[in-house]
């Protein structure tokens, strides 16, 4: 299960507002590679809805089936909030609802381009 923690106003590539849902994963205990300490963290991601700020403000707290998973990506650069020093990551986490597989994550996230000629269905979301 993870759990609607908050939401942020966001721009789409056409300029377009919407709200999207800051989603938060369970607790885990990771050791840090610096000094070997543990330390407790939790896994979050964002996903874009149709919602309006309202809908988003009265959805904190709500709970979904499904986790939140690594998934590999380009390399980008990170700052981090703490200190902030520039990180280059390859990778991002993503929402995977209860049942499906990281890779129809990685379909879902695909461009349509790379969508078009493929043998696979293609759904685009009315909203967006």
């Amino acid at each position: 299960m993870v759990t609607i923690c908050d939401y942020a106003l966001r721009t789409n590539k056409e300029g377009k507002d919407f709200y999207a849902l800051i989603l938060q994963g369970g607790i885990s205990m990771v050791q840090s590679k610096q000094t070997g300490n543990y330390y407790v963290t939790a896994k979050k991601c964002s996903i874009g809805s149709t919602f309006d700020e309202a809908t988003c403000k009265a959805s904190i707290g709500e709970k979904l089936p499904g986790s939140i998973q690594k998934q590999t990506c380009d390399p980008y650069d990170y700052v981090a909030k703490e200190t902030g020093e520039i990180l280059q990551l390859t990778h991002r986490w993503v929402y995977l609802p209860e049942g499906a597989t990281i890779e129809e994550a990685i379909w879902e996230d695909a461009p349509i381009e790379s969508k078009v000629n493929s043998s696979r269905p293609l759904f685009v979301h009315p909203a967006l």
